[in-house]
């Protein structure tokens, strides 16, 4: 009988540590040394460096609540912007703390100055990681009046940096308009005076 249940486990502990090797080892292996070698920055968290120092990635948001910056999309995630906590809200649609928490963020918008007729949605609505980088071009334009006046400038250079910050969808058929506050925020420091963040 222990001749028979030793003879049944070999084949399936060398078919276990064969594929453990496989896929835990050589199959990850591969995958990151031809990630590092096709798309390196991508590969290491898609980092955006201020010299030698790293200010943030490109697909994680950032709080910027100051009045010279634009503003990202609300998050739920831990305290805000917390990304060892991403998370939605996971209140439903009809939940009166949605619609309290959304009628605040509206108020403060246009307490803000944000102009437009309405306050697009994803300024007052979280994404469902609490953490998308990304705002829609709308929301990015309905913030240059308050960024402008905060910095001191005219708003036609700072809709100029907005209208260059678009990313639009890949072969124009991919994903949506989508404008990297991050980023923004990077290249408005560039043409004006830093501001509280």
């Amino acid at each position: 009988m222990f001749t028979e249940l030793r003879t049944a486990l070999r084949p399936a502990l060398v078919l276990l540590v064969l594929l453990t090797a496989v896929t835990g080892l050589a199959y990850p292996a591969l995958v990151t040394g031809v990630a590092q070698v096709a798309m390196p920055a991508q590969a290491n968290g898609s980092l955006v460096r201020d010299g030698d120092g790293v200010v943030g990635s490109e697909l994680i948001a950032q709080g910027f609540a100051g009045p010279g910056y634009f503003h990202p999309r609300a998050s739920a995630a831990g305290k805000g912007y917390d990304a060892s906590a991403s998370a939605g809200t996971n209140l439903a649609p009809g939940s009166k703390d949605l619609r309290d928490a959304i009628a605040t963020r509206v108020a403060d918008a246009r307490a803000d100055g944000m102009t437009g007729g309405s306050v697009p949605a994803d300024l007052v609505t979280t994404s469902a990681s609490g953490l998308d980088p990304d705002l829609s071009p709308e929301a990015a334009f309905s913030q240059i009046s308050r960024v402008a006046r905060a910095r001191g400038l005219a708003e036609a250079p700072v809709r100029a940096l907005v209208d260059r910050s678009v990313a639009h969808p890949i072969l124009g058929l991919i994903g949506e308009p989508r404008v990297n506050v991050l980023l923004l925020n990077r290249q408005l420091d560039r043409i004006a005076p830093k501001t509280a963040r």
